[in-house]
C-alpha cells in the first residue's frame, strides 16, 4: 500500500563498466493496487520534465571518453523494430542505446546463432514484441522483460519466470498521464463536449439548442474501482472538484491516506454502484477481473450514472454495456480502452451516441513515454547489475 510517510533514499544505480550512471530515487515500501503482486519502490522522476542532449529526463549523464564503451560491448537489447506503425520510437532508441546494445527482431531472425548469445534483456513496448516460449527457448542469456507500462496483460509471467527470467513494469511514469485521462473522460463525457464539438462544427448547424444539457461533476458522487498508484491519483484530482469519493480495493487504504483525499472505502462493490453518479475503473486485467463489470452491476447502478475504463478492455463485458447504453440503463460510457484494440469498424459500440472512446491514450504524452523508458531502463540495469529492482512483477 502506498504510505504518505514513505522514507526516501537515493540510491545509485552502478552500471556495467564504462556505462553512464543514473540515479534514482527509491521510496519504501511497495504500493498496493489490483492484479499482479509487484515489487514496488518509487521512482522520484523530475516534475518538469526537460530533455537534452546527454541527459535522461532531465539528469545529465556524464562519462568519460577513455570510459565509453563501444556499442558491440553493451548489453544487448532486443527490440521489435524503430520507428514505423509498431516499432519503438527513435527518440526513445536513441535513449536506449545509451545502456544497450539494440537488436530489432529482423536482425536477431536473420542471425539467430549469433544475437541470441548477445540478448539479455528484452525491451516491451506497446506490447510488442510478442513473448511466447519459442522466443525464451532461443534465448539462453536473457535476463529481464522490461515492460513500458504497467499492464502486463500480454505476458505470461509463470513461463517466463519458469525460464528464470525477471519482469518489471512501470507504474510510477504512468500514473499521473492516466489519471489526468481518466479526469477528461469523465468531464468530457458529463458536459457531452464530443457531440458538442461535432454540432459546433457542423455546416448544418443553424441554432444552438437552450435545451442541449450536460450534467456537473462538481460536487457528484466519484466511485472508483482499483485504488491503486493512478485511483489515488484520481482521487487527488477529483477533491479539487469536490467530489464526493468513493473507493473500492482488495485492501483498505490507511486512515491518513482516506482523509488525505476524502475517501471512503466500500467493502462491497456493490455499495460503491449504487451510489456513484460516475464509476472509473482502475484496476489490472487479472483473472478475477475480468469481466468485472457485466450486466449485474450495471443494473446496480444508477441510470444517470456513467462508467469510465481506463484500465483493460476486458474488465468490462462490452455485450452487456451495449445493452445498458441502448437501453438507457446508464446514461453513458466513456472508455479509453476496449477489447480488442481497435474494435471491429461494425462494432455495435461504435453505434451508440452516448459513450466516448479514445484510442487506448491513458499514457501518450510525451513527458510519459520519456519517463516509462526512463522506468524501464532503470529496471534492466539494475536486473543486469544484480541490484534492487525498482518494480517487479511477480507470477501469482
Amino acid at each position: 500500500m502506498f504510505r504518505s510517510k514513505a522514507v526516501s533514499l537515493l540510491k545509485e544505480i552502478p552500471l556495467m563498466s564504462g556505462q553512464s550512471n543514473l540515479a534514482y530515487k527509491f521510496i519504501h515500501p511497495a504500493i498496493a493496487s489490483h492484479g499482479h503482486r509487484c515489487h514496488r519502490r518509487s521512482v522520484d522522476y523530475r516534475h518538469r520534465y526537460k530533455a537534452c542532449p546527454g541527459s535522461v529526463g532531465g539528469q545529465t549523464i556524464s562519462a568519460s571518453p577513455t570510459k565509453v564503451m563501444a556499442e558491440e560491448e553493451l548489453p544487448g537489447v532486443l527490440i521489435l523494430a524503430i520507428g514505423g506503425t509498431h516499432g519503438v520510437l527513435e527518440n526513445l532508441a536513441s535513449l536506449l542505446k545509451k545502456h544497450f546494445h539494440l537488436v530489432t527482431m529482423k536482425e536477431f531472425l536473420e542471425n539467430k546463432k549469433e544475437m541470441s548469445k548477445k540478448i539479455q534483456s528484452i525491451f516491451v513496448f506497446e506490447g510488442r514484441p510478442t513473448i511466447d516460449r519459442e522466443l525464451l527457448e532461443s534465448l539462453p542469456n536473457l535476463k529481464v522483460i522490461g515492460n513500458s507500462g504497467v499492464g502486463v496483460d500480454h505476458l505470461d509471467l509463470k513461463i517466463i519466470s519458469n525460464f528464470g527470467v525477471k519482469v518489471t513494469n512501470t507504474p510510477h511514469a504512468v500514473a499521473d498521464s492516466t489519471a489526468d485521462l481518466g479526469m477528461a473522460l469523465m468531464l468530457a463525457s458529463a458536459r457531452r463536449l464530443v457531440e458538442g464539438c461535432h454540432i459546433a462544427v457542423s455546416p448544418d448547424t443553424k441554432y444552438f439548442a437552450v435545451d442541449w444539457l450536460g450534467v456537473e461533476v462538481t460536487r457528484a458522487t466519484l466511485g472508483i474501482i482499483g485504488m491503486g498508484n493512478i485511483g489515488y491519483k484520481v482521487a487527488e484530482r477529483a477533491r479539487a472538484f469536490n467530489m464526493r469519493i468513493l473507493y473500492h480495493n482488495r485492501h483498505q487504504r490507511r486512515k491518513e491516506e482516506e482523509e488525505a483525499v476524502g475517501a471512503h472505502y466500500c467493502e462491497k462493490i456493490e455499495d460503491l454502484l449504487q451510489q456513484s453518479d460516475f464509476v472509473m475503473l482502475v484496476v489490472n486485467l487479472t483473472p478475477e477481473t475480468h469481466k468485472l463489470i457485466g450486466k449485474k452491476e450495471l443494473g446496480l447502478m444508477k441510470p444517470t450514472a456513467t462508467l469510465i475504463n481506463i484500465s483493460r478492455g476486458g474488465v468490462i463485458d462490452q455485450d452487456a454495456l451495449v445493452e445498458a447504453l441502448q437501453n438507457k440503463v446508464i446514461r453513458a460510457a466513456a472508455l479509453d480502452v476496449t477489447y480488442p484494440e481497435p474494435l471491429p469498424r461494425d462494432h455495435p459500440l461504435l453505434k451508440l451516441s452516448n459513450i466516448i472512446i479514445t484510442p487506448h491514450i491513458g499514457t501518450a504524452t510525451v513527458q510519459a513515454i520519456h519517463m516509462m523508458a526512463e522506468e524501464a531502463i532503470a529496471n534492466m540495469l539494475a536486473v543486469l547489475n544484480g541490484k534492487l529492482i525498482p518494480s517487479e512483477v511477480f507470477p501469482k
